[in-house]
């Protein structure tokens, strides 16, 4: 029987400021609810500009707490607004000299339901992260949200199958994967690593990618961003390459079962056999 779960993504151009940046985000978000959406999720480091192009001690100024910082309390009021579940990314202070590639997690009453710290942080030409965020402490929460189980996996932990698996474990019916990646960088893994990490832990992904350039960098933000389903096929269009874009989607979830059923990936897992893998 079906269980159809409407969802909701963005992918957008920076603004050139945060509060215009959240307020387009905001009026996307009441575009996706006015579309019967219940569930929404935006791009990695939403509210500021891909800063990590560089490496200047400037741009701790784009950090703020979660859950107690003005961007996160903002999104709180919206989900109570618009009756959505929010995934929402941020840059994270912690305390000082404590900082994270976060999201938070808003329910569709408004109640704060924890975060997500990227694990895997990049440091590569135009992707210098370690400059900016500690690695990930938080494990891979799922959270119980009104849509269902959401779990969140952020950018370049997209490339490591082991934190997709252990959403799946936690019992994960649709992961949002925001991200900030570029043309000439990753334009072909796009849309194979996503599907595949779909299929093989049988769930729903939402992929989101930034889209355009920016002022700190030529990074070529290519957007494409999509759904993806458990049998690795793409719900509806996947989003423009070159402009900004609200998708929703319907998602049966219903075909999660049917897929675990048909394919028992998780009953024929062999955790006794791989204790190898996580040797150093």
């Amino acid at each position: 029987m079906a269980n159809l779960v409407r969802a909701a993504l963005v992918q957008a151009t920076w603004t050139g400021d945060t509060e215009s940046m959240i307020a387009k985000h905001e009026d996307y978000a009441r575009q996706a609810a006015a579309q019967g959406a219940k569930v929404i999720g935006f791009q990695e480091v939403f509210n500021a500009p891909y800063f990590c192009q560089v490496q200047e001690a400037e741009h701790y100024r784009w950090a703020e707490p979660v859950p107690d910082g003005p961007t996160v309390q903002r999104m709180r009021e919206l989900a109570r607004e618009t009756g959505m579940v929010n995934v929402v990314p941020v840059f994270e202070l912690e305390q000082s000299g404590f900082y994270y590639n976060t999201a938070a997690v808003i329910d569709a009453d408004g109640s704060y339901l924890g975060k997500y710290r990227k694990h895997h942080i990049p440091q590569v030409k135009g992707f210098w992260e370690k400059y900016y965020f500690k690695p990930g402490n938080l494990g891979w929460p799922v959270f119980d949200t009104a849509v269902g189980k959401v779990g969140v996996y952020i950018c370049y932990d997209r490339h490591f199958p082991e934190g997709w698996r252990a959403l799946g474990l936690a019992g994960a019916q649709l992961v949002y994967n925001p991200s900030a990646t570029s043309r000439g960088l990753s334009a072909y893994l796009w849309q194979l690593e996503q599907p595949a990490a779909a299929v093989a832990n049988e769930y729903f992904i939402a992929a989101i990618n930034r889209i355009g350039t920016e002022e700190y960098g030529d990074n070529d933000f290519y957007g494409s961003s999509y759904f993806v389903d458990p049998r690795g096929q793409f719900v509806g269009d996947v989003a423009s390459d070159k402009e900004e874009e609200l998708i929703v989607r319907d998602l049966d979830f219903g075909l999660i079962d049917e897929v675990r059923q048909q394919w028992a990936f998780y009953r024929d897992r062999r955790p006794d056999a791989y204790e190898g893998l996580v040797q150093p």
